[in-house]
């Protein structure tokens, strides 16, 4: 079993990535290769679904050769609630993908609202009326597109997550399938009875045609091709990328809480068998479904984390790179009054004000670059804490240890500034890129690699516990202006 490897394909918002996976659950080689981000109007995200495809078969190509041991079987991890629609004989997509961060739906969403049609949907779906999910986005390609609604009641297309469309097109248009986290993501899914709602279906004038058959995380979808990697290759685990990153972390007890910080920041607090409804803008979500049973969590989505950082780069020119916000929060002894909340999208939980905008506030003539960097990792912390003590209320445990991973999770002033605003113990594994490490876990659990989740939490490794270290009183004096300037940003008095 020694040159047994487990390929995971980690397809991001900003990026795609394949990652090799030893026996030991270990990453081994990474490709990684980032794509174009197109914004057709204000609030508008969009994606290529042909750039996607090709990266994944560029990356999982150049990470099989330069591995060189035998590709035991293949997961997929994904951007989660972003849509495709594709010809079911071509493959060939009709639009492009709208983004998880797309609020182009925005009015559809509030009319929905007004018609009394969101307690129905929290209950069968565990969600919330907003753009960030895929029903709306698949309602509005199939009525702004030319043609495709006809299309769709023909039974012509297909309609998927990004993981959906490259099982499609890792098979050669043999497999149309989701997994139950992806599912639950959509607005159209009955997180309680596993399958997809008619009702839902009706409320956004959906064909129930276009939509994947719905499966266990950990289960064989299908083969490869024999032309992507030299032979057929199961394809044996997918998972939305947060629902990935719980399997990653081991985070298999009720009470078991992991935060991802990549683009965005979604903390999940695992809450066992039970389905809690939140009545503090949490969400109820499949955490991963293993042999036809249902976990379930607690989420809190963060639209802008890393974002964040990559706009200092990249928008303002503040940085090179990211780890420059290191040391550039380092240096100073303060925030000095300047905090950044980062609503370039809206806000998501607790609040889900999509017209809200990006604000700086503080600012004064001693103001400096380090000064925005530090706001930036800052108000990750922030919204983190909000989410949390969201949970609480609704009844989850409080979380006693959190685990973190993304990219954020290697800057050692942000973990040790996240401790200090949740007053709780912060591990960070030595493999931060959980994300693609669950994915390999549910494919390596399904062809035979690993028996169970206990093999799986035997390979979870620390690498670095931050533990709190700030007083009360400083702790409540930066969160009080944390929510003064959260008020002056959001579009609505706070309901």
């Amino acid at each position: 079993m020694s040159d047994t490897i487990i390929l995971a394909i980690d397809q991001g918002t900003t990026s795609t990535r394949s990652m090799t996976f030893g026996t030991d659950g270990q990453p081994r080689h990474t490709e990684r290769h980032e794509f174009d981000q197109h914004y057709p109007r204000s609030g508008w995200v969009e994606h290529d679904a042909e750039d996607i495809w090709r990266d994944t078969v560029r990356t999982m190509k150049a990470v099989a050769e330069k591995d060189g041991g035998k590709v035991a079987g293949i997961g997929i991890t994904n951007q989660r609630e972003t849509v495709v629609v594709w010809d079911r004989k071509t493959g060939e997509p009709v639009h492009n993908a709208i983004v998880w961060q797309d609020r182009r739906t925005a009015r559809l969403c509030a009319q929905l609202k007004a018609d009394g049609c969101e307690p129905l949907v929290r209950e069968r779906t565990g969600l919330i009326l907003d753009p960030y999910f895929s029903g709306t986005k698949l309602k509005w390609i199939l009525d702004e597109v030319d043609g495709v609604r006809a299309r769709a009641d023909k039974g012509e297309l297909a309609f998927g997550t990004i993981d959906s469309f490259l099982l499609w097109r890792l098979t050669g248009g043999k497999v149309h399938a989701t997994d139950a986290s992806n599912a639950s993501r959509t607005l159209l899914f009955d997180i309680h009875k596993g399958q997809w709602d008619a009702d839902m279906l009706k409320m956004l004038d959906i064909p129930e045609s276009l939509l994947p058959k719905v499966r266990d995380n950990s289960t064989i979808f299908g083969e490869t091709t024999t032309d992507l990697l030299g032979s057929a290759v199961p394809i044996g685990g997918m998972a939305g990328d947060q629902q990935a990153a719980v399997v990653g972390q081991a985070c298999f007890a009720r009470g078991d809480a992991k935060s991802t910080y990549g683009t965005g920041c979604f903390v999940l607090l695992n809450t066992g068998d039970e389905a809690l409804t939140s009545k503090n803008g949490m969400l109820t979500t499949i955490a991963y479904q293993l042999g036809g049973k249902r976990t379930y969590a607690l989420e809190g989505s963060i639209f802008v984390a890393g974002a964040a950082v990559k706009w200092l780069r990249d928008g303002l020119g503040l940085i090179n790179r990211a780890a420059d916000t290191n040391d550039m929060a380092t240096k100073l002894d303060g925030n000095d009054g300047v905090y950044m909340v980062p609503a370039f999208v809206g806000l998501g939980a607790p609040h889900w004000d999509p017209d809200a905008r990006a604000t700086i506030t503080g600012l004064t003539f001693a103001a400096t670059g380090s000064h925005i960097a530090r706001a930036a990792l800052e108000s990750v912390a922030y919204q983190t804490a909000d989410l949390l003590d969201a949970m609480v209320a609704d009844g989850a445990r409080d979380a006693r240890q959190i685990r973190v991973d993304g990219g954020m999770a290697a800057n050692d002033w942000f973990c040790q500034f996240l401790a200090n605003m949740l007053d709780t113990e912060v591990a960070r594994p030595a493999n931060i890129e959980t994300t693609a490490a669950g994915a390999a876990f549910l494919a390596g659990m399904a062809t035979g690699v690993w028996n169970g989740t206990d093999d799986i939490a035997a390979t979870w490794k620390e690498d670095r516990t931050f533990m709190p270290d700030m007083k009360a009183d400083e702790r409540a004096s930066l969160q009080a202006g944390w929510q003064e300037a959260l008020s002056r940003t959001r579009s609505k008095p706070k309901s």
